[in-house]
């Protein structure tokens, strides 16, 4: 199979790749300086020359708060390009991967999310990833949308790597306790989405890591299992105040996953235990 793959420099994107050309697939990958997403017309040419019979969109803008301010960004990159490549997809008979978040829900329910529930996104960046969702959904018929949250890896920015970085240089920090969801590790999530792509089981989907948590118990069980000696203090979300506002329940169902026959991914902190692995490795 031949496999188109954006976001190929972040922590899924480059995942994803590695698990596609283990799996003895080719892969076509431009990297954010050969292909600018904001340019429609560059995107479409590159997609199109590479006669994908797959294409994995893992790029995303996803600096949360800062989208507040650069809203037209965040849509050109979430909303623009997604429905290129959608329209690509539809133009070559390709499937699609379009990888979402979380936070296209408002986070107001006492249960998990299931893969059909309304969304209502509170922010610039779950916004314009819902507007990917709608373009997909409208343009071609053979996608699959995977819902995910807190993705984490030993690669690129991630909260695992900031509470590491801030356990060098800290001693005390504060974590919000008020917003729970479950980790997802991009190795896991990324040999799910390469396993979807043998299958025709199309639509919406949610994939995280088993288990759930706050970003406070992330936390103090990143520092307990690095062995660091950072202080982990718990606060709210209005008094952290951050610039977008987010949804208090992330928690995505995963029976999606078992009517299609897919796996779930392993425990969390499985999973948090072999991302320590390899950094201690590097």
């Amino acid at each position: 199979m031949n496999v188109f793959v954006t976001g190929v420099t972040g922590q899924l994107g480059y995942e994803v790749k590695q698990c596609l050309l283990a799996a003895g697939h080719s892969v076509v990958a431009p990297t954010r300086e050969e292909v600018d997403l904001t340019d429609k017309a560059a995107l479409e040419r590159a997609c199109l020359q590479a006669e994908p019979d797959a294409i994995v969109h893992c790029a995303a803008y996803t600096a949360v708060d800062k989208a507040e301010d650069e809203p037209d960004l965040a849509r050109a990159i979430n909303a623009d390009a997604t429905k290129v490549l959608a329209e690509c997809a539809a133009r070559l008979d390709a499937k699609l991967v379009y990888v979402s978040t979380d936070y296209v829900f408002d986070g107001g329910l006492d249960l998990p999310y299931d893969n059909v529930d309304e969304c209502n996104p509170l922010n610039v960046y779950g916004q314009t990833k819902y507007l990917g969702e709608l373009a997909v959904e409208a343009l071609c018929d053979k996608f699959f949308i995977v819902r995910t949250s807190w993705v984490f890896s030993a690669r690129g920015t991630n909260f695992v790597k900031t509470i590491l970085r801030l356990a060098d240089t800290k001693e005390e920090i504060r974590v919000v306790d008020d917003q729970v969801g479950s980790p997802t590790y991009a190795p896991d999530l990324a040999k799910l989405l390469v396993e979807m792509l043998s299958s025709e089981a199309y639509g919406w989907y949610h994939a995280t890591n088993e288990g759930h948590c706050s970003f406070y118990d992330f936390a103090r069980e990143i520092v307990r299992q690095s062995g660091k000696t950072l202080r982990i203090l718990p606060t709210t979300t209005d008094a952290y105040g951050a610039r977008a506002t987010r949804p208090h329940n992330s928690i995505l169902a995963k029976d999606s996953l078992d009517r299609s026959g897919f796996p779930r991914l392993p425990d969390w902190k499985d999973a948090l235990a072999r991302c320590l692995q390899q950094l201690e490795s590097m």
